[in-house]
């Protein structure tokens, strides 16, 4: 959506003077005063806050940014599940006794191919969660202005959640969903049950990864390494399901925040932004 939409005005419509003459006539009086003219409103900026407080900003840039980028992590994730199946594919062949002049060739495109996607789902996932987080701030200090009661969480906890040990297995699942709750519709319950979807498949995707790369790491013979690999295959695919939810996630609350704006119902008094 574009950044624009969170800009609105609001335009204050007075009784119309042709109703006003009708009423003067219907009780004989001819005499008309000149209507005193309606004071013109005074603009209101879209993204003014308290003073020295936080200030509403535009998250929509950001959100088709970070999406973008989850989708060339749901790319990188297809591609590491083709690599995968080629390693069990190969793997197996191994386990079985297969022989043949290919084989050796096959394993060679196999590992070249897991490696490559690999780098390539490392990087995305870099790229990904520095955008993600930028966009998680900017919603998280909307959702405060918009209703700073709704939120167990201090501020800080928006970027440092996700690098506590321990506490990121559910302070971002938290965050969100107090994100959520105060950006939902005034005087509306916000349900959250896209959010638990995607923390619980990400946790999911999470714990099956770490045994898959553990496996990986300690699988010796032909037999482990396909069973390696085919654990891999399901954390990968996990993942794929992990970035579209969490697209949803983005756009959905994105959205959310920008219809709240435009219902210009804010609950602090507006002054000038300054950016």
């Amino acid at each position: 959506m574009p950044d624009r939409m969170f800009g609105y005005s609001r335009v204050r419509f007075g009784e119309s003077r042709a109703r006003r003459l009708s009423s003067h006539l219907s009780r004989g009086d001819r005499s008309m005063p000149a209507p005193m003219p309606a004071p013109a409103p005074a603009p209101v900026p879209p993204y003014a806050g308290p003073p020295g407080g936080p200030r509403l900003r535009s998250p929509a840039g950001l959100a088709r940014a970070t999406a973008v980028l989850l989708g060339l992590v749901v790319a990188a994730d297809v591609f590491a599940c083709f690599a995968d199946v080629l390693e069990v594919n190969v793997t197996g062949d191994i386990a079985d006794g297969v022989v043949g002049s290919d084989l050796l060739g096959r394993a060679d495109r196999a590992d070249t191919l897991y490696g490559a996607s690999g780098i390539a789902q490392g990087t995305a996932l870099v790229a990904t969660a520095v955008v993600y987080l930028c966009w998680l701030w900017r919603v998280r200090v909307n959702a405060e202005v918009f209703d700073a009661s709704r939120h167990r969480m201090g501020r800080g906890w928006t970027i440092g959640g996700w690098f506590c040990p321990i506490v990121n297995l559910w302070f971002p699942r938290r965050i969100v969903a107090d994100t959520w709750e105060a950006s939902a519709p005034w005087g509306a319950r916000g349900g959250h049950g896209v959010v638990n979807a995607w923390w619980t498949v990400w946790l999911v995707g999470l714990f099956v990864g770490r045994f898959a790369f553990s496996s990986s790491r300690h699988a010796e013979t032909a037999d482990e390494l396909r069973e390696a690999a085919k654990a891999m295959l399901v954390s990968d695919a996990v993942d794929i399901a992990a970035a579209v939810l969490a697209i949803v996630v983005v756009l959905r609350l994105t959205r959310m925040q920008e219809r709240k704006v435009l219902s210009g119902e804010l609950p602090t008094p507006l002054t000038p932004a300054l950016g």
